[in-house]
């Protein structure tokens, strides 16, 4: 196996990961809300009564508009190598949509939020997250 050092990009991660710190931190500041995608989506879904809808909607356009900006920005597209292909990805996509509602979010409202508010809930998750990521990368590797 060979190491793509060119996809390795510390700078670019770096500024992404403090744009969605500094996100979850307004988000969480000015609306007393976690930035996880499984519940800002779920609300969207079944809104509650409280009238906070609109927040979710910004949210979601923002991160459609996001990539495009980019695009925008660097006068190209950006290159994307998909994973999957036929049934497999909506499959998947059924699984971590059922895996979301069974671990009470996902791994951005755990890893992100839950853990800097020292949540151990989000802790026992994304040590679960992590323990089934190193071994489904292990049996997709190493395995048939």
């Amino acid at each position: 196996m060979t190491i793509d050092f060119a996809s390795f990009t510390p700078a670019a991660s770096l500024a992404g990961g403090v744009m969605i710190g500094i996100a979850a931190l307004l988000l969480m500041l000015l609306h007393g809300r976690v930035m996880g995608i499984s519940g800002i989506l779920g609300g969207l879904v079944r809104p509650t009564s409280g009238g906070d809808v609109g927040w979710r909607v910004l949210f979601v356009f923002g991160a459609l508009l996001g990539p495009l900006i980019v695009i925008y920005l660097l006068g190209r597209p950006v290159a994307v190598q998909p994973v999957a292909d036929g049934m497999l990805l909506p499959v998947a996509g059924l699984l971590v949509g059922l895996g979301t509602a069974i671990g009470s979010g996902c791994t951005s409202g755990h890893g992100i939020c839950g853990l800097a508010r020292l949540s151990l809930r989000s802790a026992a998750a994304v040590g679960i997250f992590m323990c089934a990521a190193v071994i489904t990368v292990y049996v997709i590797r190493h395995t048939g």
